[in-house]
C-alpha cells in the first residue's frame, strides 16, 4: 500500500467510523486498530484492494464499540462530538432508483454528519446503522454490504428495512445543510446571540418555535441540564440567566456538522464546587419558517478536542474531508 492508498484508505475510513460512533475520538481510535491489524495480521492476498478488507475490520470494531457504549452509563443527554466540515455545502444529492422503481432514500455525505441525522442513528442498532450508512450513504450494493459485514444479504434487506423505517421520524422533518440552509442557520444563530446580549426577550420569543429544544453535553465532566430543556418559556429562562450569570466572549465561528456554529469561552465559577467547562460550542437547527427548533451546547473536553484543535493542524475537512472522502470501492 503507498503512501498515497494509505491516506485515501484512512481519510474513507475516518468518515465511515465518525458516522458509525458519533465521536472523532473513537473514529481515529478505531482506525488506528484497524491499521494496526493490518500490520499484524494482514489479508491474505496483499495483492487485493486492500479497502473491503479494511472496511470489514473496521466496522467491525465500530458495531463492538457501540454495543459497549450503549451498555455503558453516560451522565446526561448525549450528543455526537462537534467536528468541522467547512464551508462548502452539500452537493447535489441523486435519487437512486429502488427495485420496485420508486425513488430510495438517499443522505448525501453533508447531511449524514449533521447532529440530527446522527442523533436519529442512534436509535438503531449497530447492524443496523452499518447498514444504513453503507447502502444509503456510502451506496454500496447489497452484496457490498454483506460482504462488510459478513452477513447474509437477506440480512442486510431486513436489517435495511428496518433501519428505514426508523428513520420515517428524521425525513419528515428533514432539512438538509444546503448553501440556503446554511446561511438562514446562521442568521438565526446570530439574532439569537444578539437577542442575549441586547436582553431583547421579544425578539427572543419571535425567533423560538414553541417547542424548542435545548441539549446540552458536559459528559459529566462540567455543569449542564442532565436532561434536554423543553419549550420555550423554560429555553429562555435557561438562557437569560445563563447570560447573567457568565460573561461569555464569542471566540470564534466555524462551521461544525454541515451548519455555523458558534465557539463561546467562559470564565471560571466563582465557586470551586462548581465546574464550568473553558469552552462550550453552541449551534442551532432552524424549520422552514427560519425559527430555532433545537439549540446544541457541547463543552466536554474530549468532543471539543478536534474542533478547538484546528489552529494547530490542518483543518479537519482538510484532514479528513468527511464531504468527499473517495468512495471508490
Amino acid at each position: 500500500m503507498t503512501n498515497t492508498d494509505f491516506e485515501d484508505q484512512r481519510r474513507f475510513l475516518f468518515g465511515l467510523c465518525y458516522r458509525m460512533t458519533g465521536s472523532a475520538a473513537d473514529a481515529e481510535d478505531l482506525v488506528q486498530e484497524t491499521f494496526l491489524r493490518a500490520i499484524e495480521r494482514p489479508p491474505v492476498n496483499t495483492e487485493l484492494p486492500w479497502r473491503p478488507w479494511l472496511v470489514r475490520v473496521a466496522m467491525n470494531l465500530a458495531r463492538d464499540g457501540l454495543r459497549r457504549r450503549r451498555r455503558a452509563t453516560y451522565i446526561g443527554p448525549w450528543l455526537p462530538a462537534p467536528i468541522e466540515t467547512g464551508v462548502e455545502a452539500s452537493p447535489p444529492s441523486h435519487e437512486p432508483l429502488a427495485s420496485d422503481g420508486t425513488p430510495a432514500t438517499h443522505y448525501d455525505l453533508l447531511e449524514s454528519v449533521s447532529f440530527a441525522f446522527l442523533l436519529s442513528l442512534e436509535k438503531l442498532t449497530p447492524q443496523q446503522r452499518a447498514v444504513l450508512l453503507l447502502r444509503d450513504v456510502f451506496e454500496y450494493s447489497v452484496r457490498e454490504t454483506a460482504a462488510a459485514l459478513a452477513i447474509s444479504e437477506a440480512n442486510v434487506k431486513t436489517s435495511h428495512h428496518r433501519a428505514r423505517a426508523s428513520m420515517r421520524e428524521y425525513n419528515a422533518a428533514r432539512i438538509t445543510p444546503s448553501r440556503s440552509i446554511q446561511q438562514r442557520t446562521g442568521q438565526a444563530l446570530n439574532r439569537f446571540l444578539s437577542c442575549l446580549r441586547d436582553r431583547d426577550m421579544a425578539g427572543l420569543e419571535a425567533l423560538l418555535v414553541e417547542g424548542v429544544r435545548t441539549v446540552t453535553d458536559a459528559g459529566g465532566e462540567f455543569l449542564s441540564a442532565l436532561r434536554p430543556i423543553v419549550g420555550r418559556d423554560r429555553v429562555i429562562r435557561f438562557f437569560w440567566k445563563t447570560a447573567e450569570r457568565y460573561r461569555t466572549k464569542l471566540e470564534t465561528r466555524c462551521t461544525a456538522n454541515g451548519l455555523p456554529a458558534v465557539i463561546l469561552a467562559l470564565p471560571a465559577s466563582e465557586n470551586p464546587k462548581v465546574r464550568i467547562g473553558p469552552r462550550l460550542m453552541l449551534g442551532c437547527e432552524i424549520n422552514c419558517d427560519d425559527k430555532i427548533k433545537t439549540i446544541y451546547m457541547v463543552s466536554a473536553t474530549r468532543k471539543l478536542a478536534l474542533l478547538l484543535g484546528r489552529d494547530e493542524k490542518p483543518a479537519p475537512e482538510a484532514r479528513h474531508n468527511l464531504v468527499h472522502p473517495g468512495v471508490q470501492r
